[in-house]
């Protein structure tokens, strides 16, 4: 390379236009203008030296060696159910098929597909090829107004503006804590609850505080023990309804009192709603349709409504109360979509269809589906001496009680369902994975045989280790 081509530089403008193509040889601007000690124009321009001769030496560096970590975000992320699951021996009975109840996936056994209009929808968006490129960090305008338009209600309207497009409720839910919450804050979470929560918050440095449901009340929150977990730096409260893993379903007045709590010590709510279409028995109403002065952000999504949980389509709905939230958290919203460009575009271009064209006969039949397995799940296992099943609303789980006095061959409920595995090839999820131990939960999306066979074979495991008390007269599973 000649020595004049070795002295040659450019500059940089540093305003995002591009690079300019003025010269500078041997130091000296072709252009008159001088270069601070930087190597920065008085203009705001970057000198890049190509033999680095306006650059001291480099520094040699501090490290004698290759020493790569991972960051503290990354060790403290957990998975709860992973961490367990992971955890258990899980080798089933070769002599009997697996039945997986621990899955909340309701496409895994294929007798719940989605509608076909669903799918047309997602052809014709394919077919348009107009959603083969970046969408906007928040989604396209007319698929978030879909969105506005399907969620609406005169007590809650909605616009294109207050929604927020993402991968998945599961990123609406990152979206909506991160927005919230600085680290050394804290958040209530429900115990039971979505283990999500905790993993991100505790990722975050958020400190998780579990407010507890009542199984004896259908999981309804047990609100005075909330409220005293509030204090000055309690960023937001996280509401789950329908639930999972209860697949409870809060009635307008608990909601009016959960509304109440937040109202008085002035926190808002992240309102996990995914399963808000999922009620076996009239409406649930939405946390913000009931709000006057409680500002939700409200996170939901097409993946078990529409049995599409691939697709990873959610949303986030904005709705502020007297400009509680203003200006800054629907930005700072935006600034964290850019962070990960994340709704899949193609999808995006399928919303409205399939927000409009699904028929009402697909969701009757998959709500009628639930109610059935959950009735069938119910029945069978509350005639089963030792266990304590509670009868969910909505959604599709059922949790389950057990009664350890009972079976003295167990340690807790994650060896109970280790050895329900071992000896009869059931999987149930123990509900240690949503700090809730000495339950497991049951998902009702499997096929109506295979729930029937699976109950038959938790009574057999249930008869087989069942151990009755010496006071068994004033037991209450007598």
């Amino acid at each position: 390379m000649s020595s004049k081509m070795e002295n040659k530089s450019y500059l940089v403008q540093m305003n995002g236009n591009g690079v300019h193509g003025k010269t500078t040889v041997n130091g000296k601007s072709l252009n008159g203008s001088g270069v601070n000690g930087k190597g920065v124009h008085a203009n705001g321009i970057h000198h890049v030296s190509v033999n680095g001769s306006l650059y001291p030496a480099k520094a040699k560096s501090r490290r004698q060696k290759w020493e790569v970590k991972p960051s503290e975000m990354a060790k403290n992320t957990l998975n709860p159910i992973r961490s367990i699951v992971d955890g258990m021996k899980l080798t089933p009975n070769p002599d009997k098929p697996m039945i997986a109840l621990s899955i909340g996936d309701p496409t895994v056994f294929g007798n719940l597909p989605t509608d076909n209009a669903v799918l047309q929808a997602m052809k014709d968006a394919i077919d348009s090829q107009k959603f083969n490129g970046y969408a906007p960090s928040v989604g396209y305008l007319k698929s978030r107004k879909a969105v506005a338009n399907f969620y609406s209600c005169p007590e809650a309207p909605l616009e294109a503006e207050d929604v927020i497009l993402a991968s998945g409720c599961s990123q609406a839910i990152d979206l909506a804590i991160s927005v919230l919450c600085n680290p050394g804050d804290n958040i209530l979470v429900p115990c039971p609850g979505f283990s999500l929560y905790k993993t991100l918050a505790v990722s975050m440095g958020i400190e998780v505080k579990l407010y507890n449901l009542l199984p004896e009340k259908s999981w309804e929150i047990d609100l005075q023990h909330m409220e005293s977990l509030i204090d000055e730096r309690t960023s937001c409260m996280i509401i789950t309804n329908p639930s999972n893993p209860c697949g409870s379903v809060f009635n307008k007045e608990h909601l009016q009192k959960i509304l109440k709590v937040a109202s008085k010590h002035c926190v808002p709510i992240l309102a996990d709603e995914i399963y808000n279409d999922m009620v076996f028995q009239g409406c649930s109403p939405s946390l913000a349709s009931l709000s006057s002065d409680v500002p939700v952000l409200s996170c939901g999504g097409l993946a078990k409504r529409w049995l599409v949980p691939g697709w990873r389509m959610g949303w986030i709905l904005i709705h502020d109360r007297n400009e509680i939230f203003g200006s800054q958290i629907r930005q700072g919203l935006v600034k964290l979509t850019q962070r990960i460009l994340g709704a899949c575009s193609i999808v995006q271009g399928a919303l409205d269809s399939i927000l409009n064209n699904t028929p009402q006969s697909f969701y009757n039949h998959t709500l009628s589906f639930l109610k059935s397995n959950s009735e069938i799940c119910f029945n069978e296992l509350s005639t089963i001496p030792g266990l304590n099943p509670i009868m969910p609303s909505g959604a599709m789980y059922l949790m389950v009680g057990i009664h350890m006095d009972h079976f003295p061959d167990f340690k807790n409920d994650v060896d109970f369902t280790e050895r329900l595995v071992t000896e009869q090839s059931v999987f149930c999820l123990p509900a240690t994975a949503f700090e809730y131990p000495n339950y497991f939960r049951i998902v009702v999306t499997v096929p109506e045989v295979m729930m029937v066979e699976a109950c038959g074979r938790i009574r057999e495991f249930c008869q087989r280790h069942y151990r009755p008390l010496s006071h068994d007269s004033n037991d209450l599973d007598q």
